[in-house]
């Protein structure tokens, strides 16, 4: 069997364990873990949960570190193409090999646990499993850890890492994190163990008590944004934004980031702090400024603000949530002149639809509504409905697929201008699904 027929195989194999799962605990996990040898506890971590702005916040850690000449793993979800996204090397996705190298190691192990359980492993489990192992394998110097729900009962939670960094917490996920802000901050704050250095972004009240009465409890020392750390100055720029920043050691200034949006810059606040943390820095010790601004001009997070195309600009973006698309309304006001805009979007059926949509009106002339390629993906005819009742009839389109939405799209985005397109965007939204979608169309 060649080596891309056994990575494919294994594709299948792990997609037929199912993404959801009865019961939240950490049993079976630590179990196939147990059974590994604790691939876990061979490199130190940085553990990250929030609501949104984690992955870009890992990718940016992972770049600031990796300029400081450091080996990282990094571990978030989901991914956008391909499986291997998820657990990269360097910066680099794992190879097919590697892949296929890891789950061979891993998927006797996993059948197992499975044997003595009620509820097998999930997808999610495994390739955490998976990513653990490759990164004790390789080694890493640090692993960058993305949870993938809440926190407390996560399966990523088995790693006491010495940096946790909280992002941003708003209402997702309330089927099972709980309906308030303090609930989910509650279940986010369980990443928090005995020791650790805790790195939070600024909090709403609610949120901010649960950190605080976490670190308390297990005696983690806490930096947050706006009292010991935070973004001092920014500075629109072609092709993202120019910082300054107050980290924990100092004021690093003149960093350029090639990201859009108040959001991103918050973001690069947090992660350096976190590497800040990790790498010891603080009162009386700063990073070198220009290994700093380094790190930052190598970021990257595909799917956020993502320009696909030119003439009309196709900006592709990640935001499923109100709290996400706020901050992609905000960047697109400030950072964007478009005369006149088109947004296409594709959501998932549990997602808060109307309130997304509530936040995207006031920016959009034009909307698409179609459906994406997830199982879970919310009907076309329900989303145009709820679209209906917030945009009004005569500005919502229906189309049966995204191919066809963008090619709507992009004609309504023309449709009212004369030969000039400089100033005509489409803005393709709704869920990272949505996104990943869009980039096999549009992304060369």
């Amino acid at each position: 069997m060649s080596s891309r027929t056994e990575y494919e195989a294994v594709e299948a194999e792990l997609s037929r364990r199912g993404y959801t799962r009865m019961v939240f605990d950490l049993d079976r996990i630590t179990q196939l873990l147990d059974l590994l040898g604790s691939p876990q506890r061979a490199y130190p971590a940085i553990h990250l949960t929030g609501t949104n702005g984690k992955t870009s916040t890992a990718r940016m850690i992972d770049s600031l570190l990796r300029a400081h000449g450091l080996h990282t793993g990094r571990y978030t979800s989901p991914h956008l193409n391909t499986v291997r996204e998820r657990i990269s090397f360097d910066g680099e996705p794992i190879t097919e090999r590697r892949f296929v190298s890891a789950y061979q190691e891993v998927a006797p192990l996993a059948a197992l646990v499975d044997e003595r359980a009620d509820e097998s492993l999930t997808y999610f489990d495994m390739t955490t499993a998976l990513a653990f192992a490759a990164f004790a394998d390789a080694p890493v110097d640090v692993a960058i850890i993305e949870v993938g729900l809440g926190g407390a009962e996560d399966s990523t939670n088995v790693l006491n890492a010495g940096v946790c960094v909280i992002t941003p917490i708003g209402l997702d996920h309330t089927e099972w994190l709980g309906d308030t802000i303090e609930e989910i901050a509650f279940a986010k704050s369980g990443i928090i163990h005995k020791g650790a250095t805790v790195i939070t972004a600024a909090q709403e009240e609610d949120a901010a008590r649960p950190i605080l009465e976490r670190c308390a409890e297990v005696e983690a020392a806490i930096a947050r944004e706006g009292s010991e750390f935070g973004v001092v100055q920014r500075a629109v720029a072609v092709g993202g934004q120019v910082l300054s920043i107050q980290g924990l050691g100092g004021v690093y200034d003149e960093i350029f980031l090639p990201l859009h949006g108040a959001h991103q810059a918050q973001n690069a606040a947090v992660a350096l702090a976190a590497v800040e943390a990790f790498l010891g820095a603080g009162a009386n010790r700063q990073l070198d400024p220009e290994v700093v601004r380094e790190g930052f001009a190598g970021a990257s997070s595909p799917g956020r603000l993502e320009r696909v195309r030119n003439a009309p600009t196709i900006l592709l973006d990640g935001a499923h949530n109100p709290h996400g698309m706020a901050a992609t309304v905000t960047a697109l006001q400030e950072e964007f002149a478009f005369g006149r805009l088109v947004a296409v979007v594709a959501m998932l059926d549990d997602k808060d639809a109307a309130g997304v949509l509530e936040l995207l009106e006031p920016v959009a002339d034009e909307l698409v509504v179609t459906r994406n390629t997830s199982p879970r993906a919310l009907p076309a005819d329900r989303l145009a409905a709820i679209a209906e009742e917030v945009f009004g009839e005569e500005r919502v389109t229906v189309a049966a697929d995204l191919p066809d939405a963008i090619e709507a799209a992009v004609a309504l985005a023309e449709s009212d201008v004369d030969g000039e397109l400089s100033g005509v965007g489409v803005l393709i939204t709704g869920s990272i699904v949505t996104v990943a979608d869009a980039r096999k169309l549009l992304k060369r």
